[in-house]
């Protein structure tokens, strides 16, 4: 095989060594091979795709829907989205301006990021909160300004919020809810508070709400609600149909700020998959029953894990949405969260994910995926539960 030279290796973009692999999927890989061990570490769904979904995946392969298609995504899909977000959420994005479908969510995270920001710039970030988004600032040169909101049931106060935009001339804040990785959500009060101080500033809001359908006790409520002139919506088919393969994901966004978005996107990508489309059309169209029982699923789920680890002395941040529980190490196993990760996956079996990963107010913490079988989830508390009683 050819090797590369080392002269040439260096001569790559220096910013590749701030770079690191994501320290979700480095964790995971890490323990991957332990023989019969139960993984609770990826956020993606254990349900399939519902039928109609993958049948029109199929029609569209067989009908040789095979060419380029539109940049901005075919027009069915971008109405499919604009219809999705104003039967949820209450929400006006006009289909064929203000929203463009990119490969995933990341992408459309990557790329609105991309076309916003400059090397140098200051963008807010709450903590705990998913680590890529630190990963992308890095690579775009910009500087994170992480806001430790552990202090506060990991919600970011307007008082929070208030004091750190005084403190630092920002461009931007990335606002995630419901939260991967604590399952923390925000009321539609709280929203309101937010962003009556996000309107004083001159400032993007890239809400990421990928976890919009997955909420327990009341409906989410869209921070573009309350602030759309600024907010940059990010969401997607992954969670809330199962879709993680298909990879579809879109922007909604005032019109003048897709047109630029677009750029980026098409320079990165051309156009996204046809048949993925075809299929995502019927998910946004005709699925939300399938969202409900999904829901209902995952509530069972939540509801039995935070019952079942208090009880064995974990501590557990309020889950009011995704599908994740941010637990805190029992007190005599100290803060050292890695540690403790690599001793539950190697003795008793079980993976979870460090919650230094996520940044300021993680450590101590461990990020648990409730998205797996009832069956796995009990064999997780009885294997937790030896560990426990042993040590």
């Amino acid at each position: 095989m050819p090797a590369i030279s080392a002269t040439l290796l260096n001569r790559i973009n220096p910013i590749m060594d701030t770079l690191k692999p994501a320290a979700i999927r480095a964790f995971d890989a890490q323990i991957s091979d332990i023989p019969d061990i139960i993984k609770l570490t990826i956020g993606e769904p254990d349900f399939d795709a519902p039928a109609k979904i993958k049948a029109a995946a199929v029609a569209s392969i067989k009908n040789n829907d095979s060419h380029y298609g539109k940049t901005q995504g075919s027009l069915a899909l971008r109405t499919a989205i604009s219809d999705f977000l104003h039967r949820k959420y209450d929400l006006e994005y006009a289909p064929t301006s203000e929203v463009i479908v990119t490969v995933g969510a990341m992408e459309a995270l990557e790329t609105s990021l991309r076309t916003i920001l400059k090397p140098g710039d200051k963008v807010i970030v709450p903590t705990p909160g998913y680590p890529m988004y630190l990963s992308i600032l890095a690579s775009l040169g910009a500087v994170p300004v992480c806001v430790n909101t552990a202090a506060n049931g990991f919600k970011l106060s307007s008082a929070q919020l208030a004091t750190t935009l005084t403190e630092h001339q920002a461009k931007a804040i990335i606002f995630n809810f419901p939260s991967n990785p604590t399952g923390v959500t925000y009321t539609a009060e709280e929203l309101a508070e937010l962003a009556t101080v996000m309107q004083q500033h001159d400032i993007f809001v890239v809400a990421d709400e990928i976890y919009s359908e997955f909420t327990y006790g009341k409906p989410h409520v869209s921070l573009a609600k309350y602030l759309p002139k600024q907010t940059i919506l990010v969401s997607g088919a992954s969670k809330a149909y199962a879709m993680t393969g298909y990879r579809i994901g879109f922007v909604a966004a005032p019109a003048a700020l897709i047109k630029e978005i677009t750029k980026f996107h098409q320079y990165t990508v051309t156009t996204h998959i046809n048949s993925s489309m075809a299929a995502a059309t019927v998910a946004f169209n005709e699925c939300d029953p399938e969202i409900a029982v999904m829901r209902a699923e995952y509530a069972k789920r939540r509801d039995y894990m935070v019952a079942q680890l208090t009880a064995l002395g974990f501590g557990v941040a309020s889950p009011d949405g995704a599908f994740y529980l941010f637990i805190k190490m029992p007190t005599r196993f100290g803060t050292d969260d890695t540690a403790f990760a690599l001793r539950l996956a190697h003795e008793a079996k079980v993976a979870l994910i460090p919650g230094n990963s996520f940044g300021p107010g993680g450590e101590g913490y461990l990020r648990l995926s409730y998205a797996a079988s009832q069956a796995q989830l009990a064999t997780t508390i009885e294997r937790l539960a030896a560990f426990l009683a042993t040590n």
